[in-house]
């Protein structure tokens, strides 16, 4: 299935225009005169990507990325307008846009900021999917296996977790074993490395300040 590009422009003439260039170019389109109406028939997972003007009335496009970085995190957004604001912009890039184009721009470099768009687009939803599992492995730790775990985080030997736990250190590689196998990790460093991806890491450290 293509891809769809979500073009939000209050003028009705422009964005029936990149509507049939991008349907030309084997894109699926979906118009909207405004955020509301975007936000209204707010897309699901497919990929896609919203193609959005700055100055709307009604919902502002930074007001509308703002949104969209909250109830729809992985849809990349390029910013097209025919205001050439420096300071909106960088706002725009800051939040999380994937790019900043202004009118009049040519085909050629739109249709090539979208395929680049969509290209991210396709890794932060691998990466997402790929976090997703890992959360759900980590949840079928048992809290014995989660605390092994947090203290080879903290970079402690089997011999002085089993210390710190009361227990052997025969027990404690068991525990390493089991967990390691239910997070999908085949080292201790991609042990180390899943929980970091997971803010485990960054959990810890913050736990452990004084």
């Amino acid at each position: 299935m293509s891809p769809t590009i979500h073009i939000v422009d209050d003028d009705r003439s422009f964005r029936t225009a990149v509507g049939r260039l991008l349907s030309a170019s084997g894109y699926g389109i979906a118009l909207y005169a405004s955020g509301e109406e975007l936000l209204a028939q707010l897309p699901g997972n497919a990929l896609g990507c919203v193609l959005l003007d700055l100055d709307m009335p009604g919902l502002s496009g930074l007001a509308l990325q703002e949104k969209l970085s909250e109830i729809a995190p992985l849809l990349p957004v390029v910013f097209l307008t025919g205001r050439g604001d420096i300071k909106a912009g960088v706002q725009a890039m800051k939040a999380g846009a994937d790019d900043f184009l202004e009118k009049p721009t040519t085909s050629e470099i739109l249709l090539e900021t979208i395929s680049r768009s969509l290209r991210r687009a396709v890794i932060r939803q691998a990466e997402f999917a790929r976090t997703n599992a890992a959360r759900a492995r980590l949840a079928s730790l048992t809290p014995r296996e989660f605390e092994v775990l947090r203290l080879i985080v903290c970079g402690k030997l089997n011999k002085q977790i089993a210390h710190a736990l009361g227990t052997s250190e025969r027990t404690i590689k068991a525990h390493r074993h089991n967990l390691m196998e239910k997070i999908g990790a085949r080292s201790l460093a991609e042990t180390v490395s899943i929980a970091e991806r997971l803010g485990l890491v960054e959990a810890i450290g913050d736990h452990s300040r004084p």
